[in-house]
């Protein structure tokens, strides 16, 4: 371990120390424990059930968390979680990438409200476009899970929960806040139950002048502040018209316009991002035992840029905009059975149309045309069952899913875990599942543009995933290890043609490892709370026996916090080792420090604060590319 890292680790345990010392000499002070709910995840297996009962590598940002993000960014939020790390082109603002268990952004399939929403074209989610207040809680299931999923799962799910479940006739919230960089914050939304009627209204806005997105390591480099500002609006109205006959409409739109470096000629190039979601659900207690779910969806993912039109820059578009567009048309019908108190089934059908639309440009042509895909759209019909069965101390669950896509034909995944409770507290599990992932349109059908031509023959990427874990779990402390191995077959990769050494296509020319072991834990004494966890893993291209890029191989992150009455402080620390970049070259390690504060001014009223990067770091997420310095933000909550 670096010395300047073992220093700044003792400064900040010192700084901790009067906090922890003062918690234990005045026992006292602290307040007497709150009754609190099981957590309830649905992703996990589909059907709700207790976090503490579910056999994977599961957890959940809950939304004291999500509320104290401040100017935090949701792939920000998602990256303090253990197994996740993620970097963007210069900002919040835009193109993000996620890695969880080392594999590639476009291998982990992230839902919102239940519905996929990782577009077709390059097989992302538009992760910027989801504001951590428009969130009431992030489900994260770790390790491949076409086997409930479908395609896309090979590293994991990300679910993002939109709805406020409602528990009484009305409650209503309101924040502002402000901070570095020109950043303000709004939002406000009010729920509510009565009469067998649930609602929920919610919107938020959000600004900033933001920072040059590049520096002059970038050819694409325009020394400006690239600013963005954003907009959000998301409800629900429900109706129990017979006991355990609920009808359900939902709705999530969002619109971001965010700025980015795209070269000479210098222009304020934007990136508008509008992703929408809408559902209709009817949830029918049948009998006893059978619940039947039926669901229709959409999700929509648009991007437009807007650049220096022709006459300015004769290699884009006349009017210097360009969109590329996902719809996706989504239906299940669910039935969970739940035969007694510990044997559970669920059979689900769905189907989804991707239909996209792109202004691709052929290089090869003066001046430039553009044109749209090959082929726009395809169809999946998909079966899933799952089983959770619980025999005293042991537990299983296992699943299987068949995926007829228009393009690939059938496949096949499955997943088998099993669990064993050695004591109350402690229980083992070991499992293995399957997973796949489609190539995107992009892969398969983008044009020869004189750098990069698709491949119409790729293959779907496989994997095989094992992994074992052991866990402790008492009122105040957790304590997990989990070891997992997922092979991957047929990476997709950029390779030179035989042809055109400047000229690279999609192929299937790869196998990669993603192995690694996690550490987590956390402990409470007395209003105190310590959290940490520790990945170290080894994500290579073993054909190649090279890392693959921007994933590092060791990422601590360690925080505390402490409440005096009505006041609560703490602190985070992320650590991370050194990781490469796309060409090969080394990207530093670094060390993050953040400072987090509220207090609860009113019963109704909290003021909180977030200072991220307390120490100025500079890092790099992407060789290029910016990343914030010193910021803070502060920010006063109502609640009815």
């Amino acid at each position: 371990m670096k010395p300047l890292f073992t220093r700044r680790c003792a400064g900040l345990l010192a700084c901790l120390a009067p906090v922890w010392a003062g918690a234990q000499q005045n026992p006292a002070a602290a307040q007497p424990p709150i009754t609190q709910l099981d957590t309830v995840v649905v992703t996990a297996t589909r059907s709700p059930e207790p976090l503490k009962d579910v056999l994977g590598d599961v957890s959940v940002i809950d939304r004291d968390t999500l509320e104290s993000a401040g100017q935090s960014s949701l792939a920000e939020v998602l990256s303090r979680t253990h197994g996740i790390e993620y970097a963007n082109n210069g900002g919040p603002q835009t193109v993000t990438s996620l890695f969880m268990r080392g594999a590639n952004s476009n291998q982990t399939l992230v839902l919102v409200d239940g519905q996929r929403i990782n577009n077709a074209t390059n097989g992302l989610a538009a992760l910027n476009a989801i504001p951590t207040n428009s969130i009431d809680h992030v489900e994260i299931v770790r390790g491949a899970a076409s086997s409930l999923y479908g395609a896309d799962a090979l590293g994991g799910v990300i679910n993002v929960i939109t709805k406020r479940d409602a528990d009484r006739p009305l409650s209503a919230y309101a924040s502002v806040g402000g901070g570095t960089y020109g950043t303000s914050s709004y939002s406000a939304g009010l729920s509510g139950a009565a009469q067998g009627w649930t609602y929920s209204l919610a919107s938020s806005y959000q600004q900033s002048r933001g920072f040059d997105a590049t520096n002059g390591k970038n050819f694409l480099h325009n020394p400006d502040r690239d600013s963005y500002y954003e907009n959000n609006v998301a409800g629900s109205l429900g109706y129990e018209w017979m006991r355990g006959q609920t009808l359900t409409a939902q709705f999530y739109q969002t619109h971001l316009n965010g700025g980015y470096d795209n070269g000479m000629p210098y222009f304020n190039d934007r990136s508008i991002q509008d992703l929408q979601g809408y559902s209709l659900t009817s949830t029918n207690r049948l009998t006893d035992i059978w619940t039947s779910t039926l669901r229709v969806g959409s999700t929509l993912d648009r991007n437009r840029n807007e650049n220096a039109p022709a006459d300015e820059n004769p290699f884009d578009t006349p009017n210097g905009k360009s969109t590329f567009r996902t719809r996706q048309n989504q239906y299940l019908w669910q039935n969970d059975l739940q035969f007694t108190k510990d044997q559970k089934v669920t059979l689900a059908y769905e189907h989804v149309d991707q239909r996209v639309a792109g202004d691709i440009g052929d290089f090869n042509n003066f001046p430039v045309t553009f044109g749209d895909y090959a082929r726009t759209s395809r169809h999946v019909n998909s079966f899933t069952g799952v089983y959770l069965g619980d025999f005293g101390a042991h537990h299983v669950q296992a699943s299987l899913r068949n995926d007829d896509n228009s393009q690939f034909g059938n496949r096949t995944t499955g997943g088998l875990t099993y669990g064993y409770d050695i004591t109350s507290r402690i229980r083992a599990t070991v499992g293995a599942n399957t997973g796949f992932r489609a190539p995107n349109f992009n892969e398969l059908y983008w044009p020869n543009d004189g750098g990069f031509v698709g491949n119409p023959d790729l293959k779907p990427e496989t994997s095989r995933n094992v992994e074992a874990s052991l866990r402790y779990q008492d009122d105040d402390s957790e304590l997990g290890v989990t070891y997992y191995h997922n092979r991957v077959k047929n990476l997709i990769l950029n390779e030179p043609t035989a042809d055109n050494p400047f000229l690279f296509q999609a192929v299937n020319v790869s196998n990669a490892l993603l192995e690694g072991v996690t550490l987590t834990g956390m402990k409470k004494f007395g209003a105190t709370r310590l959290r940490a966890s520790l990945d170290l893993s080894d994500p290579r291209n073993t054909d190649e026996d090279t890392r693959l890029p921007q994933r590092a191989r060791k990422v601590l992150r360690l925080s505390a916090d402490h409440r005096f009455g009505d006041f609560l402080v703490g602190a985070e620390m992320y650590a991370s080792g050194d990781r490469l970049d796309g060409s090969g070259d080394r990207l530093g390690g670094y060390t993050l420090y953040n400072l987090v504060a509220s207090y609860d001014l009113t019963r109704s009223l909290q003021v909180q604060v977030r200072w991220n990067n307390v120490f100025d770091k500079e890092y790099t997420l992407a060789n290029g590319y910016n990343t914030p310095g010193s910021n803070a933000f502060v920010n006063l909550t109502w609640r009815m």
